[in-house]
């Protein structure tokens, strides 16, 4: 029983983690991996993505049973009726899951019980540059605030390394805070 209570951390089997990373050092072509998304305008701000099959590890990934599907809109202060959240708020829960994810699984690779992982994000934006009101200001966020309130059986010290390590392997923060080139296309009928 020992062994077993030994494996999994934090809701993570640390044998198979481990199994895993050694695979993908071994075999590098099985970490390309492709995300995907479609999404489907339903009326005014609001729209549906829809996320199920990924390529992963050499092939395609069809073990999801159903798809996600994710409701978004505007509030009605910005023209929509808050069919869901909007993608700017998207993209901060985005962040917020990917570097949580992030240190749950540093924790538990490095023996760290965590007893909670909150965090807090605010994105600061000037909709005027969205909005096509004034060319001068970003259409984006300005600035994205990240604040973390964790607790675990490490001292202090540990578990802000946890933290730090996190953000350095979070993929979303990455995206965020690097970019990434978007090619667009479009097709019309």
């Amino acid at each position: 029983m020992s062994a077993l209570t030994d494996t999994f951390r934090n809701g993570v089997d640390t044998e198979k983690m481990f199994a895993t990373l050694d695979l993908i050092k071994a075999q590098p072509e099985l970490a390309r991996f492709q995300f995907r998304a479609t999404n489907r305008w339903i009326d005014g701000a609001h729209n549906r993505s829809t996320i199920q099959d990924f390529y992963a590890a050499g092939g395609e990934d069809t073990t999801r049973g159903e798809a996600f599907e994710i409701d978004a809109g505007e509030p009605a202060i910005l023209l929509g009726s808050d069919t869901g959240a909007n993608p700017a708020e998207y993209l901060l829960h985005a962040l917020a899951a990917c570097l949580t994810t992030s240190i749950v699984y540093v924790a538990a690779a490095r023996k760290v019980e965590l007893t909670s992982v909150e965090s807090t994000l605010t994105g600061d934006m000037d909709v005027r540059g969205a909005l096509g009101v004034d060319d001068e200001v970003r259409n984006g966020f300005e600035h994205i605030a990240v604040s973390f309130r964790v607790t675990g059986n490490a001292p202090e010290e540990k578990l802000r390394e946890v933290v730090e390590r996190a953000r350095k392997r979070s993929a979303v923060y990455d995206m965020v805070t690097n970019g990434v080139p978007v090619a667009v296309e479009v097709t019309t009928d």
